[in-house]
């Protein structure tokens, strides 16, 4: 049975970073694939949702380039992203659905899952830069986490704006 490893300053930073650069990646990745997802979007509503969801990826991801200026790191390409994972295996829908509102539906719930991965990742980083004494960081990283949380209560309401009948 694997032990637990000694938590040192050496250790965190480490987890720190891999952490940092997994989400990192992703949020570039979305990115750079945003356009074609707000295509996929038949409802106004969502288009708009979406175009909010963008600024935010940017928003974090400049928040994100200025920890790793205060961190002295540039971030590193990872292998196995979770969040470059679902945007390939679930986004890019080549199916044509017969009714648009199913491929908006998929839209709402693959963002929400994707903030819901974003969420955990940044409350994992933010107790992290806690203990490394972070000051600066926790704020930023505070900051992606309620934009994050805010994006999954805006998607809600698109959501309940598809399947409520008032």
């Amino acid at each position: 049975m694997p032990t637990t490893p000694q938590i040192n300053e050496s250790y965190l930073k480490s987890i720190f970073q891999y952490q940092l650069n997994r989400i990192y990646n992703g949020k570039c990745f979305l990115k750079d694939n945003l356009d074609h997802l707000i295509s996929l979007a038949s409802f106004r509503a969502l288009q708009l949702a979406m175009g909010e969801f963008g600024s935010g990826v940017h928003n974090q991801i400049s928040r994100m380039d200025d920890i790793y200026r205060l961190i002295g790191e540039k971030p590193l390409d990872t292998v196995g992203n979770p969040i470059k994972s679902i945007i390939k295996d679930e986004f890019f829908i080549d199916e044509k659905q017969t009714m648009p509102v199913l491929n908006d539906l998929d839209i709402i719930l693959y963002v929400q899952l994707l903030e819901h991965v974003n969420i955990t990742t940044y409350r994992m980083l933010i107790m992290i830069a806690k203990l490394l004494k972070y000051n600066e960081i926790k704020q930023l990283l505070t900051e992606n986490f309620d934009e994050s949380a805010e994006n999954d209560q805006l998607f809600t309401l698109i959501a309940k704006e598809y399947i409520t009948t008032d």
